[in-house]
């Protein structure tokens, strides 16, 4: 048996570290890697079984080439040889008819390596192809923290150990930051205690000492209550503020006047004797530590949300104090240079950039050139994106030409014209940064390729030569690339363990004495105050909302990654397509628990077996996952209920900026709601 090291690739701030067993060129184990700094030792439900993803029954293994109608998954194999012949012919066609805008790359973070993840770039750079806006997570939570805090570097997790009160605002920890709770328990042993702030009581509250429902899209008001009270009775860091932070006082006297608790009270829902005492024990508090997660940025409010919160530390201040702050995402991507793999040089002319979150118009609207031909990878856009009756209504197109590489028939890979074979982490090469921690990791191939599969680094070099792009860059390997960069390092990343990277091991970035009170912002302060924005002081912005009774929250699932994990009946057997609601609203709505019912509004109606629970709260009804279409209940799943609609700033998602109705499944469909 041959043991190796590797990492979790999914969209997940852990990056986990892995130990592979193999044996006879297969995986037959995989556990956590106990001398990873952050991860320790631990994996998620997801990826202790990762062999069975590798190995599945269900893995394309060969290229494959339409034969029935779109979505009918009818395909018939075809040598890799045919499936470049054929792309490339189409390619050429579409370029000479239309022009290159005319193809569009769709992609997002089915793999977190910076290698294979952003492979693609420079082809559709050299054919001067439509780009892709990846905005599709949290641009609106970076815009909310860099407006108060530039680049600020964000808080090592470790500082959790000697918090007194951690708040989890926003985050399902357990789903989707679980290695945090090694910090977590650590600060309790001391006797620090959890806050859960969340729009319903989700399994993370198991380990809160206080769970706080705020009403959906009002967590920025909140914030401001918390900020009013904390002011109104001299609770502030006077000394801090006077030497760190550029604004409060314009703050204090122009905006938190109108955010009296009676008032935030009226739009959270939380009572006002409890904003007062939350407000009070945060201020009062030693070390406060808030975590912030990223699903309060998907509404329309959402880069002015996480613009509020993020100005509680400094009122309190916070970051001077061992163990507290607040915790956005980390950007260890700046140790890389990233151009080397991305190579924005190889544009001849910049090309029109269309935003992921519209695929569903971009694909159904007169565009001048129109998108004939769409190529995703490591995406699953007929689950993952908003909107998605309009989705499948584009993808269905005869005239539009869609490639998929893939590891399985997703949603999106029955709509495709040709399929191509990829490979999981385990069978190529690549390098990973974190969005969760400092660590970084380099791994290799641990298993030879499964049946044809191809990673996107070698797909996309065939493409090049075969669209006769003719740069010596492409002739290079997935492992040539990473040791250019390591060869020329980042002054960051010339400071770490170099050649303990370049042999596999996983390492921390080391970070600067004294970074928490070193503001990389313009004027060197905690910028409450930033002329540079449009509203120079953060303030409360309402949340769109659809005319309906209903705010509908789409939240994490512990087995599943937005539609990733799918494939494993292990995972998905286990699980089903819930709409939780509370008691409540199902007595008045006549609803029985585990009924099926149809969650529907003016862009879709989906079908559902309901939970009738206590933990979420009235006037919200909440699912959790993305499920693909053979394991939902009706023919749609969660996203044809959501918006195109883009966040107040980044362009981002407003996946919970939604309202349904609700009612039986067995209902006449006659009182759809049209607005």
């Amino acid at each position: 048996m041959k043991v190796v090291r590797s990492v979790c690739p999914y969209d997940c701030p852990d990056a986990c570290g892995l130990v592979v067993s193999t044996e006879d060129n297969k995986v037959v184990k995989v556990q956590g890697d106990p001398e990873h700094p952050f991860t320790r030792g631990t994996l998620c439900p997801k990826m202790a079984h990762y062999e069975r993803t590798v190995h599945s029954s269900q893995r394309i293994s060969t290229p494959l080439r339409r034969s029935g109608v779109k979505g009918s998954a009818t395909f018939v194999p075809v040598s890799w040889e045919e499936a470049i012949a054929c792309i490339t012919t189409q390619w050429q066609d579409i370029i000479a008819q239309y022009g290159a805008e005319a193809i569009l790359p769709y992609s997002y973070a089915g793999t977190m390596g910076l290698v294979q993840r952003n492979a693609g770039h420079p082809l559709f750079y050299s054919l001067g192809a439509s780009q892709l806006e990846r905005t599709i997570c949290s641009p609106a939570k970076g815009c909310g923290w860099n407006a108060v805090m530039g680049q600020t570097m964000a808080l090592h997790t470790n500082e959790i150990h000697d918090s007194d009160l951690i708040i989890l605002w926003g985050i399902h920890a357990l789903a989707t930051n679980i290695h945090i709770m090694h910090d977590i328990n650590s600060a309790k042993k001391r006797g620090a205690k959890v806050w859960l702030i969340d729009t319903y009581e989700n399994p993370t509250a198991k380990i809160a000492d206080r769970v706080i429902v705020v009403r959906p899209g009002t967590d920025g008001a909140l914030a401001l209550g918390m900020m009013h009270v904390i002011a109104r009775e001299n609770m502030t860091d006077r000394e801090f503020i006077k030497r760190y932070v550029k604004g409060f006082e314009e703050l204090n006297t122009t905006v938190l006047p109108d955010y009296e608790p009676a008032a935030v009270s009226e739009l959270t829902g939380i009572a006002a004797a409890d904003i007062e005492e939350m407000a009070r024990l945060y201020a009062q508090a030693r070390a406060p530590y808030i975590h912030l997660g990223s699903g309060l940025s998907r509404y329309s409010n959402g880069a002015m949300t996480v613009r509020a919160i993020t100005c509680l530390p400094a009122v309190v201040g916070a970051w001077a104090k061992p163990g507290g702050g607040l915790f956005a995402s980390t950007s260890t991507g700046a140790a890389f240079d990233t151009q080397r793999i991305t190579r924005e040089d190889f544009q001849d002319k910049p090309a029109r950039t269309l935003n992921m979150n519209q695929l569903g118009q971009i694909l159904n609207e007169v565009n001048n050139p129109p998108i004939m031909s769409l190529y995703v990878y490591h995406s699953n856009p007929a689950a993952i994106a908003p909107d998605q009756n309009r989705v499948l209504q584009g993808l269905a197109r005869e005239n539009l030409f869609t490639v998929v590489h893939e590891r399985f028939m997703t949603d999106t890979a029955k709509y495709a014209d040709i399929i191509l074979p990829a490979t999981t982490s385990l069978e190529h090469s690549d390098i990973y940064r974190s969005y969760g921690h400092y660590g970084v990791q380099r791994t290799r191939a641990v298993i030879p390729v499964v049946g044809q599969a191809k990673s996107n680094w070698e797909v996309f070099c065939l493409l090049a030569e075969a669209m006769e792009v003719k740069h010596p860059f492409f002739t290079q390997s997935a492992d040539d690339v990473i040791d250019s960069i390591l060869a020329q390092p980042s002054d960051w990343l010339a400071s770490s363990k170099l050649e303990a990277l370049r042999a596999g091991q996983p390492i921390e970035l080391p970070l600067p004495v004294g970074y928490k009170t070193e503001f990389k912002t313009a004027s060197g302060k905690i910028e409450i105050l930033n002329e540079n924005e449009a509203e120079p002081l953060p303030k409360f912005v309402k949340p769109h909302g659809d005319k309906a009774d209903f705010w509908l929250v789409n939240a994490p699932d512990m087995r599943l990654l937005n539609s990733s994990f799918n494939e494993r009946d292990d995972l998905t057997q286990t699980n089903k397509m819930l709409l939780k609601m509370n008691p409540e609203d199902a007595a008045g709505k006549g609803l029985k628990n585990g009924q099926l019912v149809t969650a529907y509004n003016e862009r879709g109606e989906v079908t559902f077996i309901l939970e009738v629970t206590t933990s979420v709260p009235a006037g919200v009804v909440v699912t959790e996952g993305v499920w693909w279409l053979e394991h939902a209940p009706g023919n749609r799943s969660v996203n044809a209920l959501t918006s195109q609609r883009l966040t107040d700033q980044g362009r981002g998602s407003t996946f919970y900026d939604v309202k349904v109705n609700v009612r039986s499944a067995d209902n006449d469909k006659s009182d759809k709601c049209a607005g």
